[in-house]
């Protein structure tokens, strides 16, 4: 592969299939494509195979390759980009808000509607907890190279992670939209 042709295929990559061109707040738009490849593939797995098991293990590996990417990519990107942060580079945006979806106590059976509750619900913390950048996540910003651009996106993957379970496991929130709450 040429070097312009993997510069293209890291821009990609990085900029989560151009999202991180999108304006205004890139880091928005590429949540949103996470969400939405995410509810693509609870379709397939959860859904239409009833496999809970896929859909959590490819959720795993997606965070594990994105974050891996980022850190190897983040001086690159710095470099591309500019800024210690670039706004293009929205793959840890990616990694933070599939982390923020990993193992969701929704079951294969309950319906599109919630499904579509919990994943805006989740959206909704993770940018939260992205913006407002609980501690550690502020000081982890500053980091070197990836590792500053990845780590405070996984906290707030983590923070909207914990908050959700204890929202769809806990409160009459899930009853009121009829989940129907399980592991498989």
């Amino acid at each position: 592969m040429s070097r312009r042709a993997g510069d293209i295929a890291r821009a990609a990559c990085v900029t989560v299939l151009g999202s991180g061109y999108l304006r205004p707040a890139p880091a928005t738009w590429g949540s949103v494509v996470a969400v939405l490849i995410f509810a693509g593939l609870w379709w397939a797995g959860a859904g239409l195979l009833r496999n809970r098991a896929v859909v959590e293990i490819v959720v795993a590996v997606g965070v594990l390759a994105a974050s891996a990417l980022s850190v190897r990519w983040g001086p690159w990107a710095i470099e591309r980009f500019g800024g210690s942060d670039p706004r293009n580079f929205v793959l840890d945006e990616f990694a933070g808000q599939w982390l923020a979806l990993l193992a969701l106590p929704v079951a294969c059976t309950a319906s599109a509607s919630a499904v579509a509750y919990v994943l805006a619900g989740q959206f909704l913390l993770f940018r939260v907890f992205d913006i407002v950048k609980p501690p550690p996540a502020y000081d982890l910003q500053k980091l070197p190279a990836g590792w500053g651009i990845l780590l405070d996106d996984l906290f707030a993957g983590a923070y909207a992670n914990i908050v959700g379970q204890l929202v769809w496991r806990l409160s009459p929130l899930a009853s009121w939209l009829g989940i129907v709450l399980g592991s498989r």
